[in-house]
């Protein structure tokens, strides 16, 4: 199909997707963002750094099987490689043949499954605040950034949820089903102003996540770690994360930065997990200049 600006559902692999599209006016190279969560949706994405970015970059958004305003898949039919097929099946229905990818959170892990999957049609990687989802790193890292933003009492709760004889995931399981909404604002973010507007976005989009995505992806891991096969992308790639990022972890992207030959860690001192939305124009300018 010959794309435009707008908003579609596109049929892929069975599911109908939710895209939008902007700045094909550009004729650039398209940006094709990927959404975090798992689970997650692009509307806040959409209303802050995205049309910013499409007043200088075509931009393509899409919404995950089972995610935003995407539709259900029959069953829980959700795999690293399902949601990696979509991506191809996608660009190609659109008629691309080169995109770059911007990634966060747990985009940027499927931006670097993509990757290593369908090299060819990968410009340049943009990955923000990436995980390394499928690792007890991810566990360590949020109770620790739980931690960190606690008062004396959840600080208390955590300390017995940790002395419990259970796995660290369950630990972890735990963890978050303690925490209320002020407590993972504080967790997901440095500026509470910030954190304020995201959450009355979330509340505006009328979207929420099930979390079926993540608890279907959890039982079925790709068989080899993304962190052993990272070393095998040769794209260029940009990684931006923010020092006080208690979600994903600075730790972890630095894991990442090594294990790609050809990448760059641009770090956010004043941001936590979205420097997107706490260091826009930084965010904003440093991802144009990387693509130009």
């Amino acid at each position: 199909m010959d794309y435009k600006n707008g908003e579609y559902q596109l049929l892929v692999n069975g599911i109908s997707h939710w895209i939008r599209i902007e700045g094909t006016e550009k004729k650039t190279i398209p940006l094709l963002i990927i959404h975090g969560g798992p689970g997650g949706n692009h509307y806040v994405f959409e209303r802050t750094a995205g049309p910013k970015l499409a007043e200088e970059r075509t931009v393509i958004y899409y919404e995950q099987r089972g995610c935003g305003r995407s539709d259900l898949p029959h069953s829980e039919d959700y795999t690293v490689e399902l949601l990696v097929n979509d991506f191809y099946c996608l660009v190609k229905q659109l008629g691309i043949k080169k995109v770059d990818v911007l990634g966060y959170s747990f985009g940027g892990e499927l931006a670097l499954e993509i990757a290593l999957a369908f090299p060819g049609i990968i410009n340049k990687l943009v990955l923000s605040a990436p995980s390394l989802m499928f690792s007890d790193m991810v566990y360590d890292t949020q109770i620790q950034g739980f931690q960190t933003v606690s008062d004396d009492i959840f600080f208390e709760r955590i300390e017995k949820v940790l002395k419990q004889n259970i796995s660290l995931k369950a630990k972890w399981e735990r963890v978050w089903a303690l925490a209320d909404s002020k407590l993972v604002d504080r967790f997901l973010f440095e500026n509470a102003k910030v954190a304020d507007y995201n959450r009355r976005l979330w509340e505006e989009s009328g979207l929420s996540n099930t979390g079926t995505l993540l608890e279907s992806l959890q039982k079925n891991p790709p068989s080899t770690p993304l962190k052993k096969r990272l070393n095998e992308i040769k794209h260029h790639t940009l990684i931006l994360t923010g020092a006080h990022d208690r979600n994903t972890g600075l730790k972890i992207s630095n894991i990442i930065k090594h294990e790609l030959s050809n990448s760059n860690l641009e770090i956010f001192e004043n941001s936590a997990h979205f420097p997107d939305l706490e260091e826009e124009k930084k965010f904003v300018a440093t991802t144009l200049d990387f693509l130009r």
